[in-house]
């Protein structure tokens, strides 16, 4: 499968027009449209439906849709390369992608790239936020460079830096909540409360373990992946938003924070493959990173 043929076939998905694509790549209608024919033909499915409802629009198959995705990937994977490929002389330029959840840790980052930005002004970040398995995959695949994970790492697979700066847990609330007459949550204080927890992976057992209950025997009334969103839930009164201090400023809001008590903490992880092979952009960056961190 040739790389051009998934810039076309992107296009057409981006579109969702084969005439409107055809402009966007100068090339004619009937040469893309026989160069669509050609990769449906070598994949042995169809990957569009044209004329949709009567009219030019194109919509995806499910074989589409998993060739997007994947294309997209391969895409993005194959511009990094040819840039880091391109810009490797003596001055140091590119792009260093990292993967991230929620969490107040990522000042490091921020803290890092601002020294380094004062020397090399051409370098240029790129943050993706998601849980530990989108950070994960996205390692794997090679479509970042480091990830920060909080959760349990595979030294077979990865090299980690444990991060000196915590975490720390506790609950968010509306400041008319009766629970915000406190100044510390104890554990017997959510078992009969609507919570609200994160969908992440591993923090069952970990917040179970600090609840002395187990998370499905308590009243989650929902879950959530971003806590902004989850703010919301909160702000609307659906329930207690168990979740890591600093991420949602309840300055000035209806919303308040209190902590866990016994205090509870999560230690991050600077993530990145075994045997990597970075970039120098990537290289000096990490080099700046672990300065940071021994400067804590």
């Amino acid at each position: 499968m040739e790389f051009r043929l998934l810039e076309y076939f992107l296009a057409v998905a981006r579109e969702q027009n084969i005439t409107a694509a055809a402009e966007s790549l100068h090339i004619s209608q009937p040469a893309l449209s026989t160069q669509l024919k050609a990769l449906e033909t070598d994949l042995g499915k169809q990957l569009l439906i044209r004329g949709v409802k009567g009219s030019r629009k194109v919509i995806l198959t499910e074989e589409g849709m998993i060739l997007r995705k994947r294309a997209e990937e391969i895409v993005s994977l194959m511009r990094r390369t040819e840039e880091e490929i391109t810009r490797s002389g003596e001055t140091i330029v590119g792009d260093i992608y990292i993967g991230t959840g929620e969490t107040d840790v990522i000042r490091l980052f921020a803290q890092a790239a601002k020294k380094l930005q004062e020397i090399h002004p051409d370098i240029h970040y790129h943050i993706s936020s998601g849980n530990a398995e989108h950070v994960l995959e996205y390692l794997d695949k090679g479509l970042i460079d480091f990830g920060l994970l909080f959760s349990q790492i595979d030294s077979q697979k990865y090299e980690a830096i444990p991060v000196p700066v915590k975490d720390s847990w506790g609950v968010l609330m509306r400041r008319d909540s009766p629970l915000a007459e406190k100044e510390n949550i104890c554990p017997e204080d959510l078992w009969d409360k609507p919570l609200i927890v994160s969908h992440q992976r591993g923090d069952d057992s970990y917040l179970g373990q600090w609840l002395k209950r187990e998370i499905s025997k308590l009243n989650i009334v929902a879950t959530y992946n971003l806590v902004f969103n989850a703010s919301l839930l909160v702000d609307e009164g659906l329930g207690y938003a168990l979740c890591f201090d600093k991420l949602i400023n309840t300055h000035g809001s209806n919303l308040c924070f209190r902590p866990f008590s016994p205090r509870l903490e999560a230690r991050g992880f600077i993530v990145w493959k075994k045997y990597q092979v970075f970039s120098k952009a990537a290289n000096v960056f990490l080099q700046y990173l672990r300065e940071r961190i021994d400067e804590s």
